[in-house]
């Protein structure tokens, strides 16, 4: 037998019950009985589709699917393959007209001629409806005597509300006298640690705790169920909870016998005569139930601010209203009086601790402009010649600095100067070349020493100015540099900024436009579209890796960039590409800061980057900053941009007007740390207070979060112990990559040595990948940084020596290893396209989404 075999007479059944009900609710509203034929004059379309649509929800909810489809095969429907919203279309559409029921010829079999079955039907279905009305309007006498008990209790509770606490402050007072003589303190625990043994530690003291909320807090050593984030858990269970369910226990008997004394016989009259009983304490408690809920919150929040000493002495005090008010009103002014003192102590602290900022931090942050240097700000896009401007102007002069956002670029300028016969000295923080008779220098802005005097100063992307990190090197270098002249270089939109940061001081302005304009090519990039002089841009070491050697594979000539690379290796690569050695170019967006190559093409492979905390989309500064390296004078008339999706967003960033910038970045300074040491002694107070700080407007603190993860690995150890404050945060401020644990291990290994006085451990030098290269170049790099700061000159010629060898091994190990970075499924190991967005193959993706699914179902 068939589900639509069995189900078919249960719905005739459940028909007759829905005409049945139809008849009666008709009935409902004639005050006098009308015929049937009445009945079926005015129901009759009720009465046809009443059938229909019983039959239609239940064959359509409890037939399965697979008689569904059986039955439509049947009728010479094509059921295989399609959709299970057209099966239940085409099946409710066959259901209509299958074994109709003939309601109204069932109506006619059971009424029509029978006049006594009707009248009767008649009469029950009133005699209901009238019982029915009676009861509605005794639900309505009963809710509005429940009202009136409500609204007279709360205006008792309103008027006795001092009292009433009184009473619920005796009774919880004598309970907590009874759990500080009987009960065992706890030693304290994760609530929730339920593996953690509890361990019994003697009585309570009560000295130990200032208000009844700090008891609270304490562990019963019972275990109870409660709610954490909607979800159930058990847990330690706390002297609150105690406290909240004696109290709300207490109140919920005590306050309904005090209302159910003082309510008006009216209301008690009212009562028997709707409910034939005598009105209890019981009713009265379930009628003011959200009253009694709201009083016991009040209760249990005041009674936390009491003091609990205060609280153990009222528990030998018999229970006498006038003398309990007395006492609590003493009790109370003397509380208040305590806490009035505390705040003032609180306010005292806050203007003491707000002069102390105002001394430390105070006017630093104001630009301490020299009103006889003269300033030159070269503004304009990338590839302008703005820096080659700047460093002819400083060739010229008998001393100048150039100061470099990046290692890299401080020794492209100090090879270029060299060559150009202007003797230059390199200094960085982890190399020192200094060059006899030199009266020039070229080094990272973070080298910067405003008691150095120039003739001419030379500070390159200014617009670094705004680094949330780095931003305070150039703020400095602009603000403090001790020179005739000062030639800022900078982008479009930190013109404005710094003018204000200039104030009225000695200013030239010279702005620079692209004699190379720059063309968006309107077809997507695909990488078979590759030609000489292209430089293809993604956003990870990785991605860079994969794109050389697809390109290698396919017999291109390929150099590299990307920010792990050594300095000297990046040189190399970009001298290769320079010299027409490598046709192309792949880079990060390092490729963006300063420097020069002969590029015919700028292809953004990606135009989103992970900025250390999500994907996001490049912004147009970033695009610009990148696409401006297209196009050479003299060798590209026109620079070229392309994109592998999304063209027209991405050239609307390119052209759009960038807006101002009018923030910039502030760090510690040495004043700061000097006048910090007139109160403290310790780094992790000043850490603490310069949190507190609030920037001046305009500026945004550097976050010192590298810094702080630092000191927490040495905090107070003896290297905090030996060191002044000064010198600590010279090492913590070391440039390093503080995200390599091995890098991070080999500091703080090198600090305990400088203290203790023994032989700095030598850095490990590994040479089995790329990699450990990579890894063992920054691990040299940080030992000289050490060397340089300690002043030892002479060892470190060893360690730069050593240096330059791995970064020729690099060099080497990206000719032969790069055949190995083909872009595959990190997965199933399954090769991907060049230009597939995700480390896993969509298949290995759509297994581990189904798992995922499947995982989710079996929690239920």
């Amino acid at each position: 037998m068939t589900k639509l075999t069995t189900i078919y007479p249960s719905a005739i059944e459940h028909t007759k019950m829905k005409l049945y009900e139809d008849i009666d609710r008709y009935f409902e509203t004639k005050e006098i009985m009308p015929t049937f034929e009445q009945y079926l004059i005015e129901r009759s379309h009720y009465i046809e589709q009443i059938w229909i649509n019983v039959w239609l929800n239940k064959s359509t909810n409890d037939v399965p699917k697979n008689e569904k489809k059986l039955f439509l095969s049947e009728k010479g429907f094509v059921v295989q393959g399609i959709d299970r919203k057209l099966i239940n279309k085409l099946f409710r559409d066959e259901m209509r007209t299958y074994k109709p029921f003939d309601a109204g010829g069932w109506l006619n079999e059971s009424f029509a001629g029978n006049m006594e079955k009707w009248e009767n039907r008649y009469q029950t279905a009133k005699a209901n409806y009238l019982k029915r009305e009676e009861q509605k309007q005794l639900e309505g006498q009963k809710l509005s005597i429940r009202m009136e008990i409500e609204e007279a209790a709360n205006e008792f509770i309103e008027e006795n509300y001092q009292l009433f606490y009184l009473y619920c402050r005796h009774f919880v007072a004598s309970q907590l006298a009874g759990d500080f003589e009987n009960n065992p303190k706890f030693q304290a625990v994760d609530t929730f640690a339920l593996e953690e043994k509890l361990v019994d530690e003697g009585h309570f003291n009560p000295a130990a705790y200032t208000t009844v909320s700090t008891f609270f807090e304490e562990l019963t050593g019972d275990i109870h169920k409660t709610l954490h984030w909607g979800r159930s858990y058990f847990e330690y269970q706390t002297y609150f909870f105690v406290y909240e369910s004696l109290i709300s226990d207490y109140l919920s008997e005590f306050i309904p016998e005090k209302v159910l004394e003082q309510l008006p016989s009216k209301i008690r009259k009212d009562f028997q005569e709707t409910f034939h009983e005598e009105l209890s304490a019981s009713f009265v408690k379930g009628s003011i139930a959200q009253l009694l809920y709201e009083v016991e919150g009040y209760f249990i929040e005041d009674i936390q601010a009491e003091y609990l000493s205060d609280l153990l002495k009222l528990a030998e005090v018999p229970f006498e209203p006038a003398v309990h008010k007395e006492i609590f009103e003493k009790d109370l002014m003397e509380r208040e009086k305590i806490q009035a003192e505390e705040q003032a102590e609180i306010q005292r602290k806050k203007e003491e601790e707000a002069r102390m900022m105002e001394d430390i931090f105070g006017q630093e942050y104001n630009p301490s402009l020299e009103r006889h240097v003269h300033y030159v700000l070269h503004i304009g896009e990338t590839n302008t010649g703005k820096t080659y401007h700047a460093l002819e102007r400083m060739k010229e002069a008998t001393s100048g600095l150039y100061l470099a956002p990046l290692r890299l670029l401080a020794l492209e300028v100090y090879d270029k100067l060299n060559a150009e016969h202007t003797l230059c000295s390199l200094k960085t923080g982890e190399e020192e070349k200094i060059v006899p008779n030199a009266r020039h220098t070229s080094c990272t802005v973070e080298m910067f020493h405003e008691k150095d005097y120039y003739d001419v100063v030379v500070i390159d992307e200014a617009q670094m100015i705004t680094d949330k990190d780095r931003g305070f090197s150039w703020y400095k270098a602009i603000t403090k540099a001790n020179a005739k002249e000062v030639h800022i270089i900078g982008s479009k939109n930190s013109k404005t900024m710094l003018l204000e940061l200039l104030g009225d001081s000695d200013i030239e302005i010279h702005e620079y436009n692209r004699d190379t304009p720059l063309e968006v090519e309107s077809k997507e990039f695909n990488i078979k579209h590759i030609k000489k002089g292209d430089a293809l841009i993604c956003f990870s070491r990785r991605r860079v890796l994969e794109t050389a050697s697809r390109l290698q594979n396919d017999g291109h000539s390929v150099s590299m960039i990307y920010g792990s690379m050594p300095p000297e290796t990046r040189k190399k690569q970009i001298q290769q590409f320079n010299k027409g050695k490598t046709k192309v170019i792949v880079a990060t967006d390092a490729i963006g800061m300063g420097l020069n190559l002969p590029i015919r093409r700028i292809v953004f492979l990606e135009n989103e980057k992970f900025d250390g905390t999500r994907r996001r989309l490049l912004t147009s500064q970033e695009v610009k900053q990148i696409a401006g390296r297209a196009g050479r004078k003299g060798i590209y008339d026109i620079g070229k941009v392309a994109f592998t999706n999304d063209i027209k967003m991405m050239r609307r960033l390119l052209m759009q007007e960038d807006e101002p910038v009018h923030t910039f970045a502030i760090a510690p300074t040495n004043s700061v740390f000097e006048r910090f040491q007139r109160y403290y002694r310790d780094l992790g107070s000043f850490f603490e207070l310069w949190g507190k700080f609030e920037s001046p407007k305009g500026t945004k603190k550097a976050s010192l979060s590298e810094e702080r993860s630092l000191y927490q690995l040495i905090i107070g150890s003896e290297i905090e112990a030996r060191l002044s404050l000064m010198d600590l945060y010279g090492f913590l401020h070391l440039p390093f990559s503080k995200n390599e644990p091995g890098l991070t291990k080999q500091w703080e290994e090198t600090m305990y040595a400088i203290v203790q006085g023994s032989e700095l451990p030598e850095p490990i030098v590994k040479e089995g990948s790329l990699e450990e290269l990579e890894l063992t170049y920054k691990a040299i790099g940080l030992h000289l940084l050490f060397l340089y700061r300690l002043g030892q000159p002479t060892e470190a010629v060893y360690w730069e020596r050593l240096r330059e060898e791995i970064s020729d091994k690099v060099q080497e190990r990206l000719k032969t290893d790069i055949k190995k970075f083909v872009k595959k499924c990190k997965n199933c190991g399954r090769k991907l396209p060049w230009d597939f967005s995700f480390p896993i193959c969509d298949s290995c993706h759509a297994a581990r989404y189904r798992r995922s699914r499947y995982n989710e179902f079996d929690d239920f």
